[in-house]
C-alpha cells in the first residue's frame, strides 16, 4: 500500500510539472529568425547597394562584416547577462534594438550609416538564441525531460526555413521598391517579438528555483575591448591585404595575447578560456562550427555576388537560383533533426561539404541554370546537417550552469567564421564578382572544409551523443559536466 502511494504521488508531481510551454515556441523561434533572415536577404542586396552608393564588393562586404564583428562580440556577453539576469529582459531589449536598426537602415544616406545599421542590428539580434537554449534547459529542469532535440529540430529547420525564403524575398523586396525595403522588414518583426516576448517569457523571479540564475557578475570590459581590437584588425587587413598595412595583423596579434592573458587571470572573464581548456570536446565544437560557417557564408554571399555580377542575372533570379539550396537544407533538418546522434551527420556533412566546394570551380559565365541550382542543392545539405549537430553537441557537452554563455559562445564561433568568409569574399572579389575570384575562392573553401572533415573524424567523443542508454557499456545518455559549485 506504501509503495502504490508514493507512485501516485510520484504521478501527480511528474503531472503537475507538465511538458514543455508550448507558449515559449513562438517567441523562441520568431527571435532566432532575425539573424538568419537579416543576413540571407542581404545577400541578393549587395550588388544593388553598392550600385546606388558607388561602392565596390570590397567596401559593401562592410555590410557583412560588421554584422557579425558586433555579433561574435555581443553573443557572449548577453549569453552571460542571460544567465546573471534571465532571458526575458535580454530579449526584450535585444528585438527593440532590431526594429531601431530597421528604422536606421530604411534612411540611411550613405554606406557608412548602412555599416552602423548592421552594428545595431548585429546586437539586437545576439539575444535570442542564447535566451532560447537558456528556456530549454530551465524546462528540462522544470519537467524533466532530458532532451529537447524536437524543439532543438523546430528552432534549426526554422531558420533553414527563412534561409530559404530570403534571398527570393529579398528580390522580390527590392524589385518592388529597392533595397531599402529588406531593412524596413525589421521593423514588424520587431513588434511582433516585443508583442510575444512580453506575453509569454517568464519573468526571472520564475526561473529561479530551476533554471540556476546567477547573481549578476562583473562585466570585463576590458576583455570585450581587446577582443573587439583584435578581430577588428585583422578584418582591416584581411579585407584589403597590402604591405602598407602590415602593422594591423601586429595590433591584432598583440591584442589577441593580451586578452588571453587577461581572461586566464581575472576572476569574471568576458570569455572563460580555462573552461574551454578543461573541456575538449566542447572546444572542438566551436571549431567545427567556426570552419562549417566559414565555408556556409562565404558561398552564401560570394556565389549569390557572382550570379548577379558574374553571370548577370537580377536579383530576383539569384534568389530563386539559390532556392533548391535552402530547400535541400530543410529536407535534411527534417528528416534528421530528431535524431540526437551527431557524428554520422558531421562526418557525411564534411564529405558532401567537400563536393560542393570542388563543383564550384565548374562555374562559369555561360553555365546553365539547373547547374548553379544544383551546386547550390549540393552546398545545402551539408548546412543542413553540420549546424544542428554541432548545436546538439554543445548541449550534451556544456556546463548546464553556464548554457546561456556556451550557446552565445557557440554563435560567436559561427559570426567569426561569417567574418572570415566575408574577409575572402573581400580580397578574392576586389575587382568584382568574377568567375576567377569565384574559383579562387572556391579553392580556399575547398581547403577549410578538409579541415573540417579531419576534425569531425578526429573527434572520438562525438561517438556517446546521442547513443542509447548502456550502449556500448555507457551507463545512461549522453555524459553531463558537472555544476561548478558556486557558478
Amino acid at each position: 500500500m506504501t509503495r502504490l502511494s508514493s507512485r501516485i504521488r510520484a504521478a501527480r508531481h511528474t503531472t503537475d510539472r507538465g511538458g514543455f510551454r508550448r507558449q515559449l515556441i513562438a517567441p523562441m523561434i520568431l527571435g532566432s529568425i532575425l539573424n538568419p533572415i537579416n543576413s540571407s536577404m542581404l545577400a541578393v542586396a549587395l550588388i544593388p547597394i553598392g550600385q546606388a552608393f558607388g561602392a565596390p564588393p570590397s567596401q559593401t562586404a562592410w555590410l557583412v562584416s560588421a554584422l557579425y564583428l558586433a555579433t561574435a562580440v555581443g553573443q557572449p556577453v548577453i549569453g552571460r547577462l542571460v544567465d546573471s539576469y534571465g532571458p526575458r529582459l535580454l530579449y526584450l531589449t535585444g528585438t527593440a534594438l532590431v526594429g531601431l536598426a530597421g528604422l536606421l537602415g530604411v534612411f540611411a544616406p550613405n554606406l557608412w550609416v548602412l555599416v552602423l545599421s548592421r552594428v545595431l542590428l548585429g546586437f539586437g539580434t545576439s539575444a535570442a538564441y542564447p535566451a532560447s537554449m537558456f528556456l530549454l534547459r530551465a524546462e528540462s529542469d522544470r519537467t524533466g525531460l532530458r532532451s529537447p532535440s524536437g524543439i532543438l529540430a523546430a528552432l534549426s529547420v526554422c531558420g533553414q526555413v527563412i534561409a530559404v525564403v530570403g534571398p527570393t524575398l529579398g528580390g522580390l523586396l527590392i524589385a518592388a521598391g529597392g533595397w531599402h525595403l529588406i531593412f524596413g522588414i525589421n521593423v514588424p518583426l520587431s513588434v511582433a517579438c516585443l508583442a510575444l516576448g512580453a506575453r509569454y517569457l517568464p519573468r526571472s523571479a520564475e526561473l529561479k528555483e530551476t533554471s540556476g540564475v546567477r547573481a549578476a557578475q562583473g562585466t570585463d570590459v576590458a576583455g570585450m575591448a581587446l577582443f573587439t581590437l583584435a578581430l577588428t584588425a585583422f578584418m582591416l587587413f584581411l579585407m584589403n591585404p597590402r604591405a602598407a598595412t602590415w602593422y594591423l595583423p601586429l595590433i591584432g596579434l598583440a591584442a589577441g595575447l593580451a586578452f588571453t592573458l587577461r581572461e586566464v587571470r581575472t576572476s569574471d572573464p568576458f570569455i572563460d578560456l580555462r573552461v574551454l581548456r578543461g573541456n575538449a570536446p566542447l572546444l572542438a565544437t566551436y571549431g567545427r562550427q567556426l570552419l562549417a560557417y566559414t565555408t556556409s557564408y562565404a558561398f552564401l554571399y560570394g556565389y549569390s555576388q557572382w550570379l548577379e555580377e558574374g553571370r548577370s542575372l537580377s536579383a530576383q533570379s539569384a534568389g530563386l537560383v539559390l532556392l533548391p539550396m535552402s530547400a535541400a537544407a530543410v529536407a535534411i533538418t527534417a528528416i534528421t533533426g530528431r535524431r540526437a546522434a551527431v557524428r554520422g551527420k558531421l562526418v557525411v556533412g564534411s564529405v558532401v561539404q567537400l563536393v560542393g566546394c570542388a563543383a564550384l570551380l565548374l562555374a562559369d559565365g555561360s553555365s546553365p541554370l539547373w547547374l548553379l541550382a544544383l551546386i547550390g542543392t549540393v552546398i545545402g545539405i551539408p548546412q543542413g546537417l553540420n549546424g544542428l549537430a554541432n548545436q546538439n553537441a554543445l548541449y550534451a557537452q556544456a556546463d548546464p550552469a553556464r548554457m546561456g554563455s556556451s550557446a552565445g559562445l557557440l554563435r560567436t564561433f559561427m559570426y567569426l567564421g561569417a567574418l572570415a568568409a566575408s574577409a575572402a569574399n573581400a580580397a578574392f572579389f576586389r575587382r568584382g564578382a568574377t568567375t576567377d575570384g569565384l574559383h579562387h575562392l572556391s579553392w580556399l573553401l575547398l581547403a577549410v572544409a578538409a579541415a573540417f572533415l579531419v576534425v569531425s573524424v578526429a573527434d572520438r567523443s562525438l561517438h556517446r551523443i546521442g547513443r542509447p542508454p548502456g550502449a556500448d557499456g555507457d551507463a545512461g545518455d549522453t555524459p553531463r559536466p558537472r555544476r561548478r559549485a558556486g557558478r
